[in-house]
């Protein structure tokens, strides 16, 4: 983990603890469920978890990619599990949720993508809870607009991918994305159904200029963008990319100023803002 005595202090956040933290844990053990809260390392876990959210990361813990900021296990997936939809679906229901975030890890190995339990799990929590939201963050699915498709036709309130970067740092960060075809895939959400909310989110800190951040913002609004989310990198180990610099709060103020200025319906921006962090409040 990096050494919190380096973390500027507006980055230090209290050690997650607590009985509502505890049974969060313990539900999601139960159901053998994962969370990209946990197996990203997301700072925010403690307080999500005390509040009863969480981001559910379906098809499994072990991601086909390599991306140099991720904390997420690399490795060769086995299989799919088409229970999972249910389990998902009944935590959403036991802890009474009214906005619920699903994401997983890339799945290459698939024809699809992992596309068909994204929308069996979509479906499955709106059938047992109609009343809460469903935002889900999806891979790139290698530009398919078939499985993009799968996804949106199942119905998601918000339907979120994130871009992560600056395109120039794509080949350090993001070895086996494409820039473009993330802004496709947003895009194409739009072009398909224009009812879902698009999101996308990005890290600062990695060596990015202002004036590119800008470029980023200004390519999101016209790919369709509602929401973008801006957050400081932090870097899970010492096999990850380093931290260039920490901004401070007052930079992420002007970077929010920013894309509100260029049109987004709603903007995160903070250093602990991570892409489901306070999801339901941009609804």
């Amino acid at each position: 983990m990096q050494d919190r005595k380096r973390l500027p202090p507006w980055l230090k956040v209290p050690f997650p603890s607590g009985a509502a933290y505890m049974q969060m844990k313990g539900l999601l053990r139960g159901a053998g469920l994962h969370t990209v809260c946990e197996e990203a390392r997301c700072p925010n876990i403690g307080e999500c978890f005390a509040c009863g959210t969480a981001t559910f990361l379906i098809l499994g813990s072990a991601c086909t990619r390599n991306c140099g900021f991720c904390a997420v296990e690399t490795g060769r997936p086995v299989g799919v599990d088409l229970d999972e939809p249910n389990r998902v679906a009944d935590a959403v229901l036991a802890l009474s949720l009214k906005h619920v975030v699903v994401t997983s890890v890339t799945r290459d190995d698939l024809p699809d993508g992992g596309a068909s339990i994204f929308a069996a799990t979509i479906s499955r929590i709106r059938s047992l809870s109609p009343d809460c939201r469903v935002e889900v963050l999806v891979p790139d699915f290698r530009g398919s607009p078939q499985s993009l498709r799968k996804v949106i036709e199942a119905a998601p309130h918000i339907l979120g991918h994130n871009v992560e970067t600056v395109p120039g740092l794509y080949p350090r960060v993001r070895p086996q994305a494409s820039y473009q075809t993330s802004l496709s895939l947003l895009a194409s959400a739009k072009e398909i159904d224009g009812t879902p909310l698009a999101k996308s989110g990005i890290m600062v800190g990695l060596g990015e200029s202002k004036e590119e951040l800008r470029q980023v913002f200004e390519d999101l609004r016209k790919a369709g963008c509602d929401i973008v989310t801006v957050g400081q990198y932090l870097r899970p180990s010492l096999a990850h990319l380093p931290v260039e610099r920490y901004y401070t709060p007052e930079e992420f103020g002007e970077l929010k100023s920013l894309a509100e200025g260029l049109g987004f319906k709603h903007v995160e921006s903070g250093p602990l803002v991570r892409s489901s962090y306070h999801a339901e409040r941009a609804v």
